[in-house]
């Protein structure tokens, strides 16, 4: 269920020239290289102006919260449902996580949103898992009251908004390729916006040290107003990362497609039973799934146990995000938050929450297989509750 796709062939001869010339560090080069081609293909693929290729999302949602200059003890808006990393990157950026509630579907609870959207400084959503909240409603609202948006888009490379590649849809979208992803470099992630000024501050921020910036394609006013007034966290993505996510773009068409048939098929059949509900795309969305998440209905707690253990046993990890030990998905762990508040609706949801992962290379029969496992799984242990 953790496996990954095999990596490219064509990315033999790119990892032998860049062992035997040793050059891993992506400043070396004058031009070209691999880290610096991979932010300009990214950036046209999404269609946005400026990239910035880092060590992971993390980094690049900690780089986008420093690039903003937000004031020290800044208030961040969060999903209450997202991985720990969100808050922490708030955290490292000087700034506090305002969590909001989350829905049955797993998506931003709006009027919490808009009640607490007016004292805050900025806004990051997660499409957590790859499910869109409302972003029409909330990029309205960000809009009206001046606040940035930033995407935490790890989940949803390839995922679209009434035709609007996710990620784009905020000042900046921010992407993760660890091995759990669409695209796998083992660890790194990318930013992407349209603000020359901003991207500027990022890159410099990220470790282009002197004038290693000289190397991006920014207008170099944009860099020269900031050059030795910003630190430098030195967050970068080695050439070595960048040849393996450069291999992977052109695969990233039939990744999406068939990740979305393997999720739709496991869904399906997921629906016919009466504890299972799998909460449907919103109709703008067309989703770019990797995994499952359903929730179960009418079942207690120790049944809902009982069958994440009976599917382990089976061969298929059932993660419940409310009854896994230490999650760091469950909100009620991120007790490195000041003041961390009580979520009542989000913990309800994330008790009975589940998730498995449908990795994209998996064929439908063996996402027939899963189905069916976790159908069966079910079944016993609700009998045996009977």
């Amino acid at each position: 269920m953790h496996s990954a796709e095999a990596l490219p062939e064509s990315l033999r001869a790119e990892v032998d020239r860049l062992l035997s010339s040793g050059d891993l560090f992506r400043y070396t080069a004058d031009s070209d290289a691999p880290a610096t081609l991979l932010e300009a293909e990214f950036a046209e693929m999404m269609g946005s102006r400026f990239a910035l290729a880092v060590s992971s999302c993390s980094a690049a949602l900690f780089l986008s919260l420093m690039a903003l200059d937000l004031p020290r003890d800044a208030r961040v808006l969060i999903p209450g449902f997202t991985f720990a990393a969100v808050p922490s990157a708030v955290i490292h950026a000087n700034c506090l996580p305002v969590l909001c509630e989350v829905g049955e579907n797993y998506r931003i609870d709006i009027e919490d949103f808009k009640t607490k959207l007016p004292d805050v400084s900025a806004v990051i959503i997660s499409h957590m898992r790859g499910h869109t909240s409302d972003m029409d409603a909330i990029m309205a609202l960000c809009e009206a009251a001046d606040v940035p948006l930033i995407e935490d888009a790890a989940h949803s490379l390839g995922t679209t908004w009434s035709g609007r590649r996710i990620g784009t849809l905020g000042k900046i979208g921010c992407f993760s390729f660890q091995s759990y992803k669409m695209i796998n470099a083992g660890e790194g992630g990318i930013l992407i916006t349209d603000d020359a000024d901003l991207v500027a501050r990022a890159i410099i921020m990220s470790g282009a040290y002197e004038h290693n910036w000289k190397k991006h394609p920014v207008l170099q006013d944009a860099f020269a107003r900031h050059q030795n007034k910003l630190p430098l966290y030195n967050l970068r993505l080695s050439n070595l990362s960048a040849a393996l996510v450069r291999a992977q773009l052109p695969e990233l068409p039939r990744r999406i497609k068939d990740g979305l048939r393997n999720h739709d098929l496991v869904a399906a059949r997921l629906a016919t039973s009466p504890y299972i509900d799998v909460p449907a795309p919103l109709p703008p969305e067309v989703r770019a799934p990797d995994s499952i998440q359903f929730n179960l209905t009418g079942l207690s707690d120790e049944t809902i146990r009982a069958f994440s253990a009976a599917a382990a046993a089976s061969g298929v990890k059932v993660q419940v995000f409310g009854q896994s030990a230490d999650n760091a998905r469950a909100f009620w762990n991120w007790q490195f938050i000041p003041d961390l508040p009580e979520l009542p609706a989000t913990r309800a949801v994330l008790m009975r929450a589940c998730d498995v992962r449908l990795p994209v290379h998996f064929t439908t029969e063996h996402c027939e297989n899963i189905a069916s496992t976790l159908l069966e799984a079910l079944e016993n242990v609700t009998r045996a509750a009977a």
